[in-house]
């Protein structure tokens, strides 16, 4: 019997582009599927040929890619509350209650607090998806949170009193009144300690990574299930692909430099790339839709390029820099290329860490990298016959297909009468 599922995303491409592939496998299986996300988004989601509903305007996407505080390790993580958390929990909630109905199943991202909302207040069978493993906590092994490593040498009770710092001092403070002002309204006790009680479904947790990446932890939730990575990067102007199949055509391999979908004020990283290419001799292509940061010249050899489909380009370039991002360093893990993580804040710094210890590349801090910094890390990326074979060696390892059956399966299973 087909159902009715609703899927939510706050965040950037990375963070809606596997929703969508999910969206596009649950349509596949005979499911009406909705996404609901950014305005910006629609046109993505529609060409996918699922439903839409609109959560967050296209202006606010724009204000929070314009702050420069959004990549600051520290102040970041209050942007996204203020400009992505917190308006979207009403407007959610309002959405899945306008949907609700007995053939009604909710999937929805990390930050999507008013489903958990919908799921307690109106009873919908819902699953929290998580993209990146940094979103789960652990006093066994946390990975790397900020500038601590927070793996098995870290005391647990250094770990602990992170925790209650962050909560105390950050999530609950900025999150705790606007949430709880809401849960009265709905009759619902005040919530304490929110990115522990309200960021994980009672009923399913599906970390959308590989245990290979991040392996299940002891003390996280227990109905968690790892499905893999989902891959889906469709879009990008036909024009735009031939001008970089035809740069491609033209010579080696190039480096892939980019710094994210949202980043917007990445001038400084760009300048440091194009000169450890030009000290390198490597060719470059440059993936940016805010071509103001771009360095004005480019040397031969370097272009400059808007969105492109990283699965269409990525097995051709011989490695990538980029900031970290869960959803193109999936992709780069399936394109078998060499990685260098320029990471900035939130996932970036444990993803970027975990690369390194797959030994798939290297892990920079965006806060101390410089030309020399750069020059040296490309050349290590490039040059290390280790590393290109461990990337080749996990290439096959990525598999969407039967990540995005995994997750279907599940998902389906919560329906009343199902089972996986």
């Amino acid at each position: 019997m087909p159902l009715s599922i609703l899927l939510a995303s706050i965040g950037s491409s990375g963070d809606v582009n596997p929703v969508v592939g999910l969206g596009i496998a649950l349509r596949a299986r005979g499911h009406r599927v909705t996404l609901a996300t950014n305005e910006l988004f629609e046109p993505l989601v529609r060409d996918c040929g699922l439903e839409f509903a609109a959560l967050g305007t296209r202006e606010e996407a724009q204000k929070m890619m314009d702050d420069p505080h959004l990549w600051h390790r520290y102040r970041g993580f209050p942007c996204i509350i203020r400009g992505a958390i917190l308006p979207n929990i009403r407007r959610l909630y309002r959405i899945i209650e306008e949907r609700a109905g007995d053939s009604t199943v909710v999937a929805a991202t990390t930050l999507c607090l008013g489903a958990r909302l919908a799921q307690e207040k109106l009873v919908v069978p819902t699953a929290t998806l998580h993209l990146q493993p940094s979103v789960f906590r652990s006093h066994v092994d946390n990975g790397h949170l900020g500038g601590l490593d927070m793996g098995p040498g870290m005391p647990r009770i250094v770990k602990k009193a992170a925790f209650w710092i962050m909560d105390t001092l950050v999530v609950d403070r900025l999150i705790g009144p606007g949430l709880n002002t809401y849960r009265a309204e709905l009759g619902l006790a005040p919530a304490k300690r929110i990115f522990a009680s309200q960021i994980h479904s009672p009923e399913l947790v599906l970390g959308l990574f590989p245990d290979w990446f991040a392996p299940i932890q002891p003390d996280w939730p227990p109905n968690t299930h790892l499905t893999g990575f989902i891959l889906q990067d469709s879009g990008g102007k036909p024009l735009d692909h031939a001008e970089a199949d035809r740069f491609l055509d033209q010579g080696a391999a190039p480096v892939l430099i980019t710094p994210g979908s949202a980043a917007t004020d990445r001038t400084r990283f760009f300048a440091h790339m194009v000169e450890a290419c030009r000290a390198t001799g490597q060719r470059a292509m440059l993936v940016t839709n805010h071509p103001g940061q771009l360095p004005r010249e480019l040397p031969p050899g370097v272009r400059a390029f808007p969105y492109v489909p990283f699965s269409r380009v990525l097995p051709r370039c011989r490695a990538i820099v980029y900031h970290g991002g869960i959803g193109t360093l999936a992709q780069a893990i399936r394109a078998g290329i060499p990685q260098v993580v320029v990471a900035n804040a939130h996932d970036q710094p444990d993803n970027g860490r975990r690369i390194e210890r797959l030994g798939l590349g290297v892990s920079l801090d965006e806060h101390r990298f410089g030309v020399r910094e750069a020059t040296d890390a490309l050349r290590t990326a490039t040059g290390s016959r280790e590393i290109l074979d461990r990337c080749r060696q996990f290439s096959s390892k990525v598999d969407s297909e039967a990540a995005c059956l995994r997750a279907c399966a599940l998902i389906e299973a919560l329906a009343p009468g199902r089972s996986p």
